[in-house]
């Protein structure tokens, strides 16, 4: 009798202690931060480090992410929502075309296996020349992803843009299947700079935060050094639908703040609505009333393709001869390019300025602009 009792009071301390032990679920990962990494300009994710080299990113809406480092391990005991990484991050599934440069400037595409964009969709040279070679593979767009080939390349981490919330379902289907899903919000930063600024949370995901702070600070300096000086200029900035409307960014959008950095004024000052689009379109009269007198016209190729020369951005209405930037030789076009180069924001802050401050005649050496003749 007394070894019964004995048994039972046993298997009770031992009930009781398992439950102690497991106790309520932490907010993080049970231990308190001994560094916050410090950011300039972005506001849409953090990145705070904790003994023995763990990095936990948190995401505005976007999820949470523990680094841990090569031969590291996790915490027995973290928050649900917190996804573990573990270092090398290799085979990744990228389907946000705006992070791909930030990969290649810290040199590591290595860690990309998957594409949501095609190669002729990248240009990001080193992206479309590895997917060329099959370094990297096609597994399908964001909203249609290839997801037996995302298992069979054993994918640790699907990146997504802020487009994933158009495919809920995606989002839930990867996550099933055990493939978290970092949606990067770099397009909802506020500062131009923001967006580059992302960098140091890929520096963070990869091990390589040294590199990631000094391509920062390099874009940053070039903005520093073109900001705080007024060119006295207005710019227009836009493009021409199928429909025969003006596609215009909206006021305070992250173009017209490059536009205005880099000393100028974007001629649509009171443009936009309250829908969650980048652009409005605007009616061709409404539009060349405001954009008739801008001392600078950039026709944005980034969807419709480049305009070659003058001849064709005319040959798109009517009304465009009549715009004071071309007749004094103002008007430029950005490369198909631009959008794809967010590692670049600071240096086309500088290109801006330099159309801003160019004579007729000039002919500044620029990267995302040219000149149309």
């Amino acid at each position: 009798m007394k070894r019964l009792i004995s048994a039972v009071i046993c298997i009770i301390l031992l009930a009781l202690l398992a439950c102690c032990g497991a106790g309520p679920a932490p907010e993080g990962i049970g231990q308190e931060p001994i560094k916050t990494t410090e950011l300039s300009f972005a506001h849409e994710f953090s990145i705070e480090e904790f003994e023995g080299g763990l990095k936990l990113i948190s995401i505005n809406e976007g999820g949470r992410f523990l680094i841990v480092p090569e031969g590291g391990r996790a915490p027995a005991r973290i928050a649900e929502d917190i996804a573990v990484l573990y270092r090398p991050v290799k085979n990744i599934y990228l389907a946000a075309t705006a992070v791909m440069c930030l990969f290649d400037g810290l040199e590591r595409l290595d860690a990309i296996r998957l594409s949501g964009t095609k190669a002729e969709g990248w240009y990001v040279e080193n992206a479309r020349a590895a997917m060329e070679n099959g370094s990297i593979l096609y597994a399908g767009k964001y909203s249609q992803p290839d997801y037996e080939l995302i298992l069979s390349e054993g994918c640790p981490l699907a990146i997504e843009s802020g487009m994933i919330g158009h495919a809920s379902d995606v989002k839930a289907q990867l996550e099933k299947l055990g493939v978290p899903v970092l949606t990067d919000r770099s397009s909802y930063e506020t500062h131009p700079l923001g967006r580059t600024e992302w960098i140091k949370l890929y520096g963070a995901l990869l091990g390589e935060e040294e590199k990631a702070n000094a391509l920062f600070e390099e874009q940053a300096e070039l903005m520093k050094s073109v900001s705080g000086s007024s060119t006295g200029k207005t710019a227009a900035f836009f493009r021409i639908s199928g429909t025969g409307y003006a596609v215009a960014r909206k006021s305070g959008d992250y173009v017209s703040r490059m536009i205005e950095l880099a000393g100028g004024k974007y001629a649509f000052e009171n443009l936009g609505d309250d829908s969650a689009m980048a652009t409005v379109n605007v009616e061709m009269e409404t539009f060349f009333s405001t954009a008739r007198d801008a001392d600078v016209v950039i026709y944005n190729s980034t969807i419709g393709g480049e305009v070659a020369n003058l001849e064709e951005f005319l040959a798109l209405n009517p009304l465009m001869s009549e715009l004071k930037a071309v007749e004094n030789n103002a008007v430029w076009c950005t490369r198909e390019s631009m959008y794809q180069q967010t590692l670049n924001i600071g240096r086309m802050i500088s290109e801006l300025n330099a159309i801003l401050n160019a004579g007729p005649e000039d002919e500044p050496e620029l990267t995302y602009f040219f000149r149309l003749k």
